[in-house]
């Protein structure tokens, strides 16, 4: 599974993503008004009206532009690839506990989220709130994900070819926040769940130390580790094959340290952000790269500028892939494409092949929908017939719907999903 929020400095866009390589992408975000509960999208220029060089501007009025027509283009020419619509993340967490609470705004949440799905072209929605910080919150997270989940089917089971549109979530890996979710209660809704095991380290921290360990150290160098968290959800009745592993793409930057769980200074370089490097960017020259393989983790250190940098490389996602199968875990996501390096460096591309993507044999293969009859976009309306499907799909079109229903697979965010892993009651 794969997030994409990057075209502005970045210059990412959807037509850059391996869409051969990943099984659904997240659309990252959209916005809730914290009264109402309308859900709307954050940007409008990139996400409906930019242009691209291969736009035709004829009944421009009526049509859908920007980086959402982009996708739609990317589903038609890969019918396996799915696309969700993001709601919340970091930036607008503060917008959900209102709405959440009230039966009318989890009404407008669910019809005005269900609106941008029609219109839009999408195959779903990722709700991403950060976090329900009490009983009644998470008990009113359960109540939102059910309205959104009937809203999903109403709509679903209403088209000529009914279509099971996917319900996911971004889960915490920290103890204080997952213990705070009433998660056999909010299973019944989802189709799978996107746990964000990195950022275990921030600026913010007491001392260095690994982002997205594996595994827990007897140090402070490992305040949380990602078997802990996938473990307690699987306790709690989540299915293995419905947990999709998160990965970074992006390292965490600690200066003036002599290393990992030992006390630093903000850093005050990174690629677009202070203390914050795309991956394509690391190791740093003058730095050396190491791997713990008994954490399950990879780093850099600049002995000379005391700089400590936490990220994953190629050899720690490739454990991290091994895992996933020994886990018998739904898959990976990351967050997030711009900052993956290319080629044979690529992270996305090692996962991909460590899961079985070579021979496509062991991924979701199940057919997305290009059917909205009643967007409010003329294009999205009539398919874009100017854009071709692959011809191997076309004598599947019309058990799409039934494979839909009832088969899952493994997610990169971008995700992977694996078609023989899952055994979600709807997917």
């Amino acid at each position: 599974m794969l997030h994409i929020t990057a075209i502005y400095g970045r210059q990412f866009f959807p037509q850059d993503i391996p869409a051969d390589k990943i099984t659904h992408v997240l659309y990252a975000f959209a916005n809730i008004d914290p009264e109402t509960g309308n859900v709307f999208l954050s940007d409008q220029w990139a996400d409906t009206d930019k242009h691209f060089q291969s736009d035709r501007i004829d009944n421009a009025d009526s049509n859908l532009y920007g980086c959402l027509k982009q996708l739609y283009i990317l589903k038609k020419k890969n019918r396996h690839l799915k696309v969700l619509l993001s709601i919340g993340g970091w930036t607008y967490r503060a917008n959900f506990a209102t709405p959440a609470g009230t039966v009318s705004g989890r009404s407008i949440f669910a019809s005005s989220a269900l609106s941008l799905v029609q219109n839009l072209g999408l195959d779903g929605l990722d709700i991403d709130w950060e976090y329900p910080a009490d009983v009644t919150q998470a008990k009113n997270f359960v109540l939102l994900l059910q309205a959104i989940r009937d809203a999903l089917d109403i709509y679903g089971n209403s088209l000529s070819m009914p279509y099971h549109f996917l319900l996911t979530i971004a889960c915490p890996a920290g103890p204080s926040n997952y213990k705070q979710l009433q998660i056999a209660e909010m299973n019944q809704y989802i189709d799978f769940w996107n746990l964000m095991v990195y950022d275990y380290v921030l600026s913010g921290s007491s001392e260095t130390g690994h982002q997205a360990n594996l595994f827990s150290a007897n140090d402070k160098s490992t305040p949380f580790d990602t078997q802990s968290a996938v473990e307690y959800y699987i306790s709690k009745g989540i299915a293995p094959q419905n947990i999709v592993l998160g990965m970074p793409i992006y390292g965490h930057a600690f200066d003036a340290t002599a290393g990992a769980g030992l006390p630093f200074t903000i850093a005050s370089s990174g690629s677009w952000a202070p203390g914050v490097y795309d991956f394509k960017a690391l190791p740093l020259a003058g730095a050396k790269e190491q791997f713990d393989e008994k954490l399950g983790v990879s780093y850099s250190y600049d002995a000379t500028k005391r700089e400590f940098i936490s990220y994953d490389n190629i050899a720690v996602v490739n454990q991290k892939a091994a895992w996933i199968q020994k886990m018998e875990l739904g898959g990976a996501m990351w967050w997030e494409s711009s900052a993956d390096a290319l080629g044979s460096k690529s992270l996305i591309t090692s996962v991909y092949l460590a899961l079985g993507g070579k021979n496509g044999l062991d991924l979701d293969n199940t057919p997305n929908t290009l059917t909205y009859p009643d967007s409010d976009y003329a294009n999205i309306r009539a398919g874009m017939p100017d854009v071709s499907s692959p011809s191997e799909y076309t004598s599947t079109l019309a058990e799409s719907a039934i494979l839909s229903a009832t088969t899952c697979a493994i997610t990169l965010t971008t995700t992977i999903t694996l078609s023989n892993q899952c055994t979600c009651t709807t997917f």
